[in-house]
């Protein structure tokens, strides 16, 4: 039998074991977001010390989910995603863990799925809330999945956030990032700079007109 797969407790049983089971079933759960690497990098962690690598991670000493200044390759995530649905994949690096998530209502939103607390990797529990939440089993760290904002526990920045598109066959392509609490427009201004100068004029970005003049003039 399973870790997962454990008989109903008896009557009277402890609550308190009863929370510890659930919160084992959950991290066993995130482990398909954290991979063998990630293992052992969180365990020299704990054992070579854990609080000069939690002060790297929250000063940003570390590497950052969407620090790349150019606009990474757009990448096929999943074929289609129907509410209520979640998909994980790497973004924009392969060693960049990301989580997709369709709404019940059919928002479409992405995230790093690398916790800013400790990089645990982040689940979506969908039975939370109207509309479920992020959540890090290590340390109990909640998200909320509609803006990445951190709603509960020790993380100590929002989730950085990947933008998704939906073509006409129902494919979800992820083609941009944004850093931790980086506003959307600034986020994709500094991506897709000179490389798209007709979609940064649309987007309003600082020197997009000027961009869009040099470009028509050297045509």
């Amino acid at each position: 039998m399973s870790v997962t797969e454990q008989p109903a407790p008896a009557p009277g049983s402890d609550p308190d074991a009863d929370a510890a089971a659930d919160r084992l079933r959950d991290r066993i759960s995130a482990d398909s977001l954290t991979t063998r690497r990630d293992y052992l990098r969180i365990v020299a962690t704990v054992s070579g010390g854990l609080a000069i690598g939690g002060v790297g991670v929250a000063a940003g000493i570390l590497h950052r989910h969407g620090d790349s200044e150019t606009l990474p390759p757009p990448k096929k995530v999943t074929d289609r995603l129907a509410p209520g649905q979640s998909v994980a994949f790497r973004f924009p690096g392969d060693d960049d863990r990301a989580l997709a998530v369709r709404l019940a209502d059919g928002t479409l939103v992405g995230y790093s799925a690398v916790c800013t607390h400790l990089a645990c990797g982040v689940l979506w529990r969908e039975d939370r809330g109207l509309d479920g939440e992020l959540y890090c089993p290590c340390h109990e760290g909640v998200f909320d999945v509609r803006t990445g904002e951190v709603t509960a526990g020790p993380p100590p920045r929002p989730l950085p956030m990947v933008f998704l598109t939906e073509q006409a066959d129902g494919s979800v392509w992820a083609i941009a990032t944004a850093r931790s609490g980086e506003p959307a427009k600034d986020a994709l201004c500094r991506q897709f700079g000179d490389s798209r100068p007709e979609t940064t004029r649309q987007l309003g970005c600082p020197g997009a007109n000027r961009a869009t003049a040099n470009e028509s003039g050297r045509t």
